[in-house]
């Protein structure tokens, strides 16, 4: 597994790194008792490097079965899982199957399964907290649906939270998935919900945690 820094967060940490220098150089070269400076500099230093963190970006290689296999969109906790009703795409029943992302977490989103896109959608909202089973059709969110090449439609859903302000989103009708790309991104604090067939076995449980390319949660019939 390699890591680097996501595209996504280049800008900010560029801009964040001159600004930590602009406050703290001056600082130690001219302010005395010294302390401010340390204090400062520590401040800084741990909220720049928590940030390096967020965009942190892992290479994953995902190396099991992947016919019919559904593996997490993200790093993070599975929140819900339930049968319910998709009035956007599916137009009736599926499971709902929820991992919520926190600020700790990886924040770039794998598509779900191997198949080709064939719808997607951004639709502004509101900017509830995330956990919210409600955030998931008030929130900001992107909508994306892959047929996978048995013919069965997953549909993945980007919710921004309380802290997230931009969703992007890579796929668009056309674009073969992959199981180790990259769908998207979400900034600061989220969710990603994948609606799968009724009577699609899962394999992970409400509070389990998810490795993003990594973790299978479910087997398509």
């Amino acid at each position: 597994m390699r890591v680097k820094l996501h595209r996504e967060g280049t800008n900010i940490l560029i801009v964040g790194l001159i600004l930590v220098l602009l406050i703290n150089v001056p600082l130690w070269l001219w302010v005395r008792p010294m302390v401010w400076a340390i204090v400062s500099t520590a401040v800084f230093g741990v909220t720049y490097l928590l940030a390096v963190n967020f965009f942190r970006s892992p290479k994953r290689y995902y190396k099991g079965e992947r016919r019919n296999t559904v593996v997490s969109s993200a790093d993070g906790k599975v929140v819900a899982l339930e049968e319910t009703y998709e009035g956007e795409y599916l137009k009736g029943p599926a499971l709902q199957l929820s991992v919520f992302m926190s600020p700790l977490n990886v924040h770039a989103n794998w598509f779900p399964v191997d198949g080709e896109v064939i719808y997607t959608a951004h639709h502004s909202g509101r900017f509830m907290g995330a956990y919210l089973p409600k955030s998931s059709v008030e929130n900001e969110r992107s909508t994306v649906v892959i047929r996978t090449p048995e013919g069965q439609l997953v549909l993945v859903r980007q919710v921004a939270g309380a802290m997230a302000r931009r969703i992007v989103t890579y796929a668009y009708p056309g674009v073969e998935a992959s199981i180790e790309d990259h769908m998207g991104f979400i900034k600061f604090g989220s969710r990603v919900d994948i609606y799968l067939p009724v009577g699609t076995e899962t394999l992970v449980e409400v509070g389990d945690k998810t490795i993003g390319g990594i973790t299978r949660i479910a087997r398509l019939k």
